[in-house]
């Protein structure tokens, strides 16, 4: 996919800066020709010698210091993709405004080739309005985004705004380069999943006993916002039904919900829109009977909770579903994970199971990475070892697609 290609690597300022370092060694190492532009602020953070190093050639920094006349026309009209690496606030304000104040800026603007940008800030700057707006123009003009993440940030803090792993931006590069020409409503680029209608769930569903009390799981719904994100990725039109506040791609439609029986109703208003529906949501199987309207109180002595079954979202699915549909659900075991997730998966009516074992270290719940065994309807199967939850989603989203008819023109 990417022998070949050229790629202009703009690095900014951010202190994210170092993780550009590796995504050009991914590059280059899958057959990539890897230019990279550095602007002033990124030098403060990662040494051109490194980044010549690491590309396909030096480091490019300056309008005036290079051989080519106009060496931002050059790089622009050259790229087979230009990926910005990390995107700090000021880039994206600058290339939604087009305004050219440095190379990177410039070239920019001078491209027709595909734009990837990931950025990376801090949590209240990647939630300011004005980041949010430039954003979603960008997105209108056909730039892909790759979200960030939420975890430790520069300063000791933990919130939104850390940079995708490397690994899940050259994800988004390969899905890129290999999309057909286009875009859909959503600003995507159309790829493999263009024209398909993707329905995804994600985070665990709480089940009140009084006002502030609860059943719920440890379910984080890191997972179900991967898929989200990779779906849309590949040119998909993504709604995605979740419990929890994250961020995800701004082509991501989300619909927040709590209970089980408030996913039921947003999953099945959209059942029958939707070419593949994946139940990656930990939905609490038991709730409680009656809600105390009132805070519990100690006073008032151990309460005797009553438990019924919460509604069965996937049978639902598989029940009423129509012909072409594809349909995904999960299994988080900690014992007989095959065994049992191959009942589910014949139970349930799915065409799709993807098990892991939340019981191993790394692996499933609040965790960045994942180690899942997707089970068929047809008796295959296919192993994916401890990995980023983003290149789980990749990998569901490839069995996905072997199970899709073809888009009646």
């Amino acid at each position: 996919m990417l022998e070949g290609r050229r790629i202009v690597l703009g690095v900014t300022g951010g202190i994210a800066a170092y993780k550009a370092i590796e995504l050009s060694r991914r590059l280059v190492l899958a057959g990539a020709h890897v230019t990279p532009v550095m602007t002033e602020a990124a030098m403060n953070m990662v040494g051109p010698t490194t980044m010549t190093a690491l590309g396909s050639e030096a480091v490019k920094t300056s309008l005036w210091d290079d051989s080519h006349p106009i060496p931002h026309t050059h790089l622009g009209q050259s790229a087979d993709l230009v990926v910005v690496c990390p995107a700090t606030a000021r880039i994206l304000s600058d290339y939604r405004t087009g305004r050219s104040a440095d190379l990177l800026s410039a070239t920019l603007i001078a491209t027709e080739a595909p734009v990837v940008v990931c950025p990376a800030m801090h949590t209240e700057m990647w939630n300011h309005p004005a980041v949010q707006d430039n954003l979603e123009v960008l997105l209108g003009r056909g730039v892909v985004v790759v979200p960030p993440e939420e975890g430790p940030l520069a300063g000791g803090d933990i919130g939104a705004g850390r940079l995708a792993a490397p690994e899940s931006i050259f994800n988004v590069i390969v899905q890129t380069l290999g999309a057909v020409s286009g875009t859909n409503a959503t600003g995507v680029i159309a790829g493999s999943l263009a024209g398909r209608k993707v329905l995804v769930t994600a985070g665990g569903t709480r089940e009140a006993i009084d006002p502030v009390r609860f059943i719920g799981n440890k379910s984080s719904g890191k997972q179900g916002h991967a898929l989200a994100d990779a779906a849309a990725a590949r040119g998909a039109e993504v709604t995605l039904v979740t419990t929890v506040a994250r961020p995800s791609n701004p082509a991501v439609e989300q619909v927040a919900v709590a209970t089980a029986s408030e996913m039921l109703g947003a999953v099945t208003s959209r059942a029958d829109a939707s070419d593949v529906i994946i139940m990656a949501a930990a939905v609490a199987d038991f709730r409680p009977k009656t809600t105390a309207e009132r805070k519990l109180k100690k006073a008032d002595g151990v309460p005797s909770i009553e438990l019924e079954r919460t509604e069965d979202i996937l049978a639902t699915l598989g029940a009423r579903r129509r012909a072409g549909q594809v349909i995904v659900g999960f299994a988080a075991e900690t014992n007989d994970v095959l065994a049992n997730a191959a009942a589910k998966l014949s139970r349930k009516g799915a065409d799709l199971l993807v098990a892991n074992n939340v019981a191993l270290p790394e692996v499933g719940f609040a965790h960045d990475t994942n180690a899942v065994t997707i089970l068929d309807a047809d008796g295959g199967s296919v192993d994916v070892p401890l990995t980023t939850k983003a290149t789980v989603a990749e990998v569901v989203l490839d069995a996905v697609e072997k199970r899709l008819p073809p888009i009646e023109s």
